[in-house]
């Protein structure tokens, strides 16, 4: 089966051809086209976003389809939740218009479950059962995924996700937006020195059932920073507080997702979202459940940020459990992620 991906849900618009069944799946083509006009206000202005895939979409679609060699298409999956509903609104309704006009089925995909399917694509190992760690800028999500389609949603944040806060600190440092990578590579290059930041919502008192034991919160960790930068020399002292905030965001994810894994005794476990290209988080993850024999899989960053190959894989799967979804298929800012069973 050949399958349409279309992803929308922020400020890149991508589309991608998959072909294959089950886990024997094969990438044709991806096309993923970034907005760089944020860098200029520091964020995602969502007006701005929604206009540009209207110009977009069109062009993209039409350049996955030629990369693929054929536009001979089963089906099409399109991301329909969670993201800026604008912005959605336009993948949702050229997917369906496109099903539509070749009588082929739509269907509608969860980003954060597309997210759960994208390391697949690069490492044929990286499938259920496993641990999942899904970090990006609008989410960050610690799920056990029993099997495709079957998740226990152990933790989340509380505040900030994780790339927000990557964001918004790089911002206190006087960093370029989007701050991960600029963050990454500075810390990178640099020691914390007598900088050193609470781990947050971390503590060795802590049990499975407790209502913290696999949540997340970054707000007092970027609210730290600030004191830091505001105390400090920030010229002198930049690089010492990037590696502090990293070092303590890092450990904290690192920590979570290890209990996880233990408390579910899994053998893998897979990193997904914008964040999974930290390097030091990637690190660190295998440093520390390597001794246990947990192998841990990161997508390529083409593959971590927002595309519409894991849309499609995704899509995929729901199609061959016989899903579709139909012309009514809406956008919606928040959604649950489908297929959730009892922690």
């Amino acid at each position: 089966m050949r399958v349409l991906g279309i992803e929308t849900s922020c400020d890149e618009t991508s589309a991608a051809v998959i072909e294959g069944t089950g886990d024997l799946v094969t990438q044709r083509a991806l096309v993923i086209l970034s907005q760089d006009v944020h860098r200029i206000f520091g964020g995602v202005v969502p007006e701005i976003a929604s206009r540009a895939h209207l110009t977009a979409i069109v062009p993209v679609v039409e350049q996955a389809l030629r990369d693929a060699g054929s536009s001979e298409i089963d089906a099409v999956a399109v991301t329909n939740a969670p993201g800026l509903v604008g912005a959605l609104l336009v993948g949702v309704s050229y997917a369906k218009a496109y099903a539509f006009a070749r009588g082929i089925p739509v269907i509608g995909v969860h980003h954060m479950e597309g997210h759960l399917f994208a390391t697949a694509l690069e490492h044929p190992d990286a499938v259920p059962p496993f641990t999942a760690l899904l970090v990006s800028g609008g989410h960050t999500l610690l799920v056990d995924v029993e099997a495709w389609g079957q998740y226990r949603l152990l933790g989340r944040t509380r505040d900030d996700a994780a790339g927000e806060a990557f964001d918004k600190v790089a911002k206190l440092l006087g960093l370029p937006y989007p701050g991960g990578p600029h963050i990454d590579r500075l810390a990178a290059r640099s020691e914390s020195g007598d900088y050193r930041f609470a781990r947050p919502m971390l503590r060795r008192d802590q049990q499975p059932g407790d209502s913290d034991f696999y949540d997340f919160s970054f707000s007092g960790l970027k609210t730290a920073v600030l004191n830091a930068v505001r105390s400090s020399d920030l010229e002198a002292s930049r690089g010492a507080i990037a590696r502090a905030f990293q070092d303590a965001l890092v450990d904290t994810l690192v920590e979570k997702t290890a209990r996880a894994a233990r408390q579910f005794n899994r053998a893998r476990v897979v990193l997904g979202g914008g964040v999974a290209c930290n390097t030091s988080l990637v690190r660190a993850m295998r440093e520390r459940l390597s001794s246990r024999g947990v192998q841990v899989f990161a997508p390529t960053p083409r593959l971590a940020t927002d595309n519409a190959a894991m849309i499609a894989r995704a899509g995929l799967f729901h199609l061959e459990r016989g899903e579709r979804s139909t012309l009514d298929l809406n956008a919606f800012a928040s959604q649950p992620l489908p297929g959730l069973v009892a922690a």
